[in-house]
């Protein structure tokens, strides 16, 4: 009897395997029709098959130790596809595999992969959950572009064979995103996240703070947002994040590898918080010039560099010692912006040297507009060059941001309407943005920036 009860056991486990390779069987050939599709970024390395994978309805994702995260996110892209998927843990078990390997790291480094796609088969390799996330991201751009707006109703998805190894050239890849002027909230700045996770970028620049109006909770300085978040540019949008929304905003970015900047922009574009709090005005305003607003007023003009604090005044360094603790305090990733740019002032160089100081003094690196190499900061100090015309008198890091490849609130092809043309003015084209080459070995990236002057609606 046991032994019948034995064999039953191994019969039904039998079964239930061959059951769970069902799709990982065989298929036909399918062959593929037309052009391959374009990714952005272009891989590494790319080689497009003749066939084609047709998706099945019933999948099985399997994974090893480490790699569960990824195949969440597998699951969710199959899942919005209308398909039928099982997870399970093991080694090459399914039609979809993912696999962690740490020893992977020196060909592909910390957030490269490979993506191997047959008829029968998806494969997917990569030294660290970045890795695998990454080429999670490239077979989004693969699956029908429906997807993406939660629009796709048909059937049969076909995945052209493709072999991919992919790494990125650079470890900064980042966007800016202009909330001071006009503001987006918490659900959208989400739905931009999701954006940068489809094209692989891991850096989002808030740009929290300007003449127009401020955008972050600082509780020691309540009327920073009380008054200073009611401005915007005509047409625009007030508003502000509490601190609650940007935890919550850093981890929905975290979990898609990407990591916030804050901004505070200063010592110059602040007469948003001049207007908060007057008293860290000059007497009689001498501080703001010309003088295009003046507190009490709000200012929802276009034009900035004309506030900037009363820097011979102790209490300017009270006021950014708070400012910059406090964003520090919430803040998850390890750089803090303090702007820099565009302002005229003697006491400009002892400025930035001392706010530079402040953001080491809790505990992160501080990042400034390419004005700031004109003084003598610290080796930490990053430089986020925008025209590449400054003659820094320090050896730094750069991120790259020159205006006329990576402005892309800049018209896409000449007389567009609704943009600007103020850096080239035949606008910036995406020839501009891809022919983009550099061999300065202190370039840790590039940043594109949206400075939202324009599209407001």
């Amino acid at each position: 009897m046991k032994r019948k009860t034995k064999f039953y056991i191994i019969s039904i486990l039998v079964a239930a395997f061959f059951s769970s390779c069902a799709n990982i069987q065989k298929s036909e050939n399918i062959a593929a029709e037309g052009n391959p599709p374009s990714l952005i970024p272009a891989p590494q390395s790319l080689e497009w098959g003749d066939n084609m994978f047709r998706v099945p309805q019933e999948n099985i994702i399997c994974f090893n130790t480490g790699s569960e995260t990824a195949a969440a996110w597998l699951q969710e892209l199959l899942d919005s596809a209308n398909k039928e998927v099982t997870i399970t843990s093991g080694d090459a078990c399914g039609n979809w595999n993912l696999t962690l390997d740490s020893q992977l790291e020196d060909e592909l480094g910390e957030e490269g992969y490979t993506l191997n796609i047959t008829n029968e088969i998806v494969e997917i390799k990569g030294a660290t959950e970045a890795g695998l996330f990454y080429a999670v991201q490239t077979l989004r751009q693969l699956f029908p572009s429906e997807m993406e707006q939660g629009q796709y109703t048909g059937e049969d998805i076909f995945l052209r064979q493709v072999s991919i190894t992919d790494y990125p050239e650079y470890p900064w890849r980042g966007t800016m995103v202009d909330v001071a002027r006009s503001f987006f909230g918490l659900e959208y700045l989400k739905k931009h996240v999701d954006r940068m996770a489809l094209y692989k970028l891991n850096r989002l620049h808030l740009h929290l703070s300007d003449d127009q109006g401020w955008r972050i909770e600082i509780k020691s300085w309540p009327k920073l947002t009380e008054v200073g978040s009611k401005g915007s540019v005509t047409g625009g949008r007030s508003g502000f994040l509490s601190q609650e929304e940007y935890k919550e905003l850093q981890d929905y970015a975290l979990s898609r590898n990407i990591i916030i900047v804050p901004e505070v922009d200063m010592p110059g574009h602040i007469y948003a918080a001049l207007v908060s709090y007057p008293e860290l005005n000059c007497p009689e305003n001498s501080n703001i010039e010309p003088k295009l607003a003046t507190p009490p007023g709000l200012y929802s003009g276009y034009e900035v560099g004309w506030s900037r604090f009363c820097l011979a005044q102790p209490e300017t360094y009270d006021f950014v010692s708070d400012v910059i603790g406090e964003l520090a305090e919430i803040t998850k990733g390890p750089w803090i912006h303090i702007g820099g740019d565009e302002i005229e002032d003697p006491l400009y160089e002892t400025f930035v040297v001392k706010a530079d100081s402040i953001v080491q003094h809790h505990g992160k690196t501080a990042i400034g507009w390419e004005e700031v190499t004109k003084a003598p900061v610290s080796s930490s100090m990053i430089s986020q060059e925008w025209t590449g015309k400054t003659e820094s008198v320090v050896d730094v890091k750069k991120i790259v941001s020159i205006c006329t490849n990576f402005y892309f609130d800049h018209a896409n092809f000449p007389g567009q309407e609704g943009t600007l043309n103020w850096c080239k003015e035949d606008g910036v084209s995406l020839e501009n943005a891809y022919s983009f080459m550099n061999d300065d070995p202190n370039v840790l990236g590039v940043e594109a920036i949206g400075m939202d002057r324009a599209r407001l609606k």
